[in-house]
């Protein structure tokens, strides 16, 4: 049956702000020289990074639910006016301090784009769901590729930096009145779903919450941490630890985005073919350590590009969605409550890490990838383990 209306153009409009969301994540840091010199160190602007975390974690349980109350439009041009907000009130911060409360605002107009955003996309296409949200974060790598090249040219240039903020606040702006007049598909729960769901009920996997639960827990912090930590502070390691040129070390980032984008594609590809989430789960954590402990041990102008494009496919193109959907699968009862633990572990390592490492940074930057690569390491091993009880609590279903 064909659609009788066409989401093309409301999907294209939220898929513009999650290409801010994703210069929104990154600014900070690739703009910490500028901030710092006016706040006064790299530890104030890491403490701004910080509060994007504490003001995800302030509204993540509510805005989701409220969004199913009020409805998803609200949400979103809420979080497009507050990401506003966030951009010009950086611009006008005297001190750090100041700016904690812009960095809060920024974390929480994350929450309100996904509280409306992501129920929004499943609900204009139920059926290709998982390609429509997807296609969310190749615009956050696409918007990621493209900061620091723009960054760049303003250094290059002798330009102000604020551009790269105004930018970012002016295409929002425009998006508003776009969004404005969009039409938004009906919030009635899908029927297949609860069909899928009442014949489930037969079988229920026999997860422990002490074990599995905890280890989901474990993974859904590290694997925020792993990929945070890395998209914050990979220029700063290009300049100083791998002693590359201001413009070659920016570039980092790019192909940092650009693995991060290849493996949102490679991912829907591979388990189309039949490759199974759990081992992509495990292999792509292995993979993210092998890459950010050559980082730490082999720092090279050289190798950098390569690693950090590694690095972008196997710790941030989607790892930790994969992690989510094994959580849901062996919890299948509490698909809303396990969803809200897992990204609340997640913001708790977006706010702790900025924290950490911006202490760290005064005895070295590549003390930074050395905390990641051990990191990183402490993921494969929770990895693992999840592996190993996943096969052993599903095999029951294969069975059945």
């Amino acid at each position: 049956m064909e659609q009788k209306h066409s989401y093309r153009p409301l999907c294209l409009s939220l898929y513009l702000n999650y290409f801010v969301h994703g210069i929104g994540v990154i600014i900070l840091a690739q703009n910490m020289d500028a901030l710092a010199a006016r706040w006064g160190s790299i530890a104030d602007v890491a403490w701004v990074i910080s509060m994007l975390g504490i003001g995800r974690l302030i509204v993540l349980f509510v805005s989701g639910k409220l969004s199913d109350t009020y409805g998803r439009k609200p949400f979103i041009l809420l979080g497009m006016i507050t990401y506003i907000f966030f951009f010009a009130g950086i611009l006008l911060s005297p001190t750090s301090v100041v700016a904690c409360i812009f960095g809060i605002l920024a974390g929480i107009a994350n929450s309100f784009l996904d509280a409306g955003t992501y129920p929004a996309l499943i609900e204009s296409y139920p059926e290709s769901a998982s390609t429509a949200t997807v296609l969310l974060k190749a615009f956050i790598s696409a918007g990621q590729f493209l900061l620091p090249l723009f960054i760049g040219i303003l250094i290059a240039t002798k330009a102000w930096y604020g551009w790269s903020f105004i930018v970012a606040a002016v295409i929002l702006a425009i998006n508003i009145p776009i969004m404005l007049k969009m039409s938004f598909p009906s919030m009635n729960p899908v029927q297949e779903a609860s069909e899928k769901d009442t014949s489930a009920a037969s079988w229920l996997p026999k997860s422990k919450w002490y074990l599995e639960g905890v280890c989901f827990v474990i993974y859904g912090y590290i694997s925020q941490a792993t990929f945070y930590l890395i998209s914050q502070w990979l220029t700063k390691y290009g300049v100083a630890v791998a002693q590359m040129q201001d413009m070659a070390a920016r570039s980092l980032m790019s192909y940092y985005s650009i693995g991060s984008l290849a493996c949102v594609f490679f991912t829907a590809f591979i388990t189309k073919k039949g490759i199974r989430p759990i081992t992509l789960l495990v292999v792509y954590t292995f993979i993210s350590t092998v890459s950010i402990a050559g980082l730490y041990f082999i720092p090279s102008g050289s190798l950098a590009p390569i690693l950090s494009l590694v690095v972008g496919f196997s710790a941030a193109g989607g790892v930790m969605q994969l992690g989510l959907v094994m959580m849901t699968e062996m919890f299948p009862k509490g698909k809303g409550t396990m969803t809200g633990i897992f990204y609340t572990t997640g913001s708790i390592a977006s706010f702790t890490i900025p924290v950490v490492t911006g202490y760290m940074a005064d005895s070295g930057i590549n003390s930074i990838m050395g905390l990641d690569a051990i990191i990183a390491l402490a993921g494969f091993i929770v990895a693992c383990i999840i592996y190993v009880r996943y096969n052993s609590v599903m095999k029951e279903k294969t069975a059945n």
